[in-house]
Order: C-alpha cells, then structure tokens, then sequence
C-alpha cells in the first residue's frame, strides 16, 4: 500500500484557488539555443518574476492565510536565509499582519534591505554555530507567534507545488521536471502536483555540490545532516531535508543531482545573455544541470524551474565576472 503523504493534488489546487491574485501566474521561457544545446525542448518557469523575485511567497502567503485571523492579527515569525523571509514579510503586509524573520548575520544584504523593506522586524544569528529552527522557535514563543517553516509544513509545500501546477497546465506532460533542492519543499509540492496529472514525469532535484543533504538522504533512506555547506547558492545553504518534505520526495523523487558553484555562475551567465534574465546562484542551479549534462538521458519535453532571481547587481556582476 502508499503510505498517506502530507499533501495531495487536490491540496496543490486549493492552494492555486487561494493565491489567485496576490501572487503572479509567471511566465514559461523558451530558447532555442537552449533546445539545441541539450537536445530537448525546455520549458523554463521563470519565479524568478515571481513577487519578492521568487517562488517562496506561494507557500508562504498561501500558510499565512490559513492562519486563525485571531492568531494571524499578533503577527507571523518565520526564519530564512533571504528569500522566505521576503515572502512572510510581504504575505504579512498582504494580511494586515506584522513579521519577525530571524536571518543569518552573512544572509545577502539586498534580502535583508527588501526584508526589512516589506515592514519585518528582522533578529540575525550565526548560521555556523547557530540552529535556526530551536532560535526561531525561542523567539516566536517569547513573542507569542505562529511560525510559517520555509518549507516543513503541508500548507507551505502544496503553495509551491503551484508553479509546477501552472507550468504543467500551460505546456502539457514533461518527462521531467527540474527543479533546486533546498529544504525540499519546492520539490515536495511540484512532484505532488506533476506526478499527480502526469505519473510517469520524472521528477530531478538539484543541489550544490557542497551541500548535498537531500541527495544523500535518499541514498540512505533516511534524512542525514552534512556540515554547513560553502557555496554560492546560499538559498540552498541547508545541512538537511525537512522531516515532511523528505517523507514526500523519498517517494515521489526520481533522482537528486549535484552542480559545482562554476557550474551556477555558467547558467547565470547564459541566463542572462541567452534568456535575458536574471538568476539568483540558487534560482539557477537547474538549469546548470541542465547545462552540464547531470540530468539524462533527457526525454523530449522538459520543464525546468527557474526558482528565483534575488541578487544584488553588485554580487551579480562579481560572480558572472568569474
């Protein structure tokens, strides 16, 4: 028998019905270079067009607004290295709510000026020393406040399988999807939801090479903690999957595969003369999959999610540069 997972197709849809409106039905990029490159027709999610410059607020204005209005009314705490923490702050303001995020002291200062820019109050720790989740939690009790998780939540995971949802409903069946692995939310939700009208889509995460916790879960079966990984992808930063995301993708995921940081800067680059788009290093590592030939053989149609595209021109033109 299939174990009863968190969340379900129907979930992926209601959480589309819920959003309409607030968040952006984005864009599906096509490039015949592209095509031709790796020998399959792509079809690129651009989230990073997305509200806050990314996917992330799906999940978290669709969590936030399945708040009790009494609850919600004392404000919302959450905690993110940059782009959840955008959202929460903007789904609170959408809300007439209030947001304290905790964010990493090295988190990049462009997330934390538009963070504090949507109205959050924002408390910083050391990402090296620190667990985020127990200093979130002791700060969201002392304030006596809901915490919407980045990802470890059924109402989060099925808001962001709704880009997979759109991009499916707009272009038809893909033998695979691609997508970044963080805490696995994305890939939790946009599996739920592709695999749900489409069964045989195969369904790619990809990581860092530094930082390859969910791929190594998988490989053993069970969730494993790697060091605090050093990359670029700072989005991706992660020592290990969510509990619910993990009990999702460990059914559901066809494969988890890694890119070096040279790899990002690569699609960054082509992202941005060949797509004329912007990729944050997080936002583009599926697409250096892509690129680099880690995800094969490739099936005819392919759809690839590009997650987010926050990054500062200067960081931008520093790594590109490279």
């Amino acid at each position: 028998m299939t174990p009863s997972l968190p969340i379900t197709l129907d979930d992926v849809r209601a959480a589309a019905d819920r959003i309409k409106g607030v968040v952006h039905r984005t864009p599906v990029l096509r490039s015949r270079t592209l095509d031709a490159l790796v020998g399959a027709e792509v079809h690129l999610k651009a989230e990073n067009l997305q509200r806050i410059g990314a996917f992330k607020i799906r999940g978290a204005y669709h969590a936030a607004s399945r708040l009790d209005p009494e609850v919600r009314a004392r404000g919302i705490a959450a905690y993110s290295s940059g782009n959840h923490a955008q959202a929460v702050a903007l789904a609170a303001r959408e809300l007439g709510t209030t947001a304290v995020i905790l964010m990493p002291e090295d988190a990049p200062a462009s997330k934390r000026a538009a963070t504090e820019g949507y109205g959050a109050e924002v408390v910083t720790y050391d990402r090296y020393t620190g667990d985020r989740e127990a200093i979130g939690a002791a700060l969201a009790a002392e304030r006596g406040l809901p915490v919407i998780p980045p990802y470890d939540h059924p109402d989060v995971m099925a808001g962001q399988g709704t880009a997979a949802l759109e991009l499916v409903e707009e272009v038809g069946e893909l033998g695979a999807l691609v997508m970044p692995v963080g805490g696995g939310g994305l890939m939790a939700g946009s599996a739920t939801a592709a695999k749900g009208l489409y069964p045989a889509t195969r369904i790619v995460g990809v990581e860092p090479e530094a930082g390859d916790d969910t791929r190594r879960s998988l490989a053993a079966g069970e969730r494993v903690t790697v060091p605090v990984p050093r990359t670029i992808a700072d989005g991706q930063a992660l020592t290990t999957p969510g509990a619910l995301t993990f009990e999702v993708n460990r059914l559901l995921a066809d494969a988890v595969e890694t890119v070096t940081d040279d790899e990002i800067r690569t699609a960054m680059v082509f992202a941005f003369e060949r797509l004329k788009t912007v990729l944050e290093p997080s936002g583009a590592t599926g697409l250096a999959a892509l690129l680099a030939g880690r995800v094969g053989p490739l099936p005819p149609r392919v759809g690839v999610i590009l997650s987010g595209g926050n990054v500062s021109v200067e960081r931008f033109a520093e790594l590109c540069a490279r």
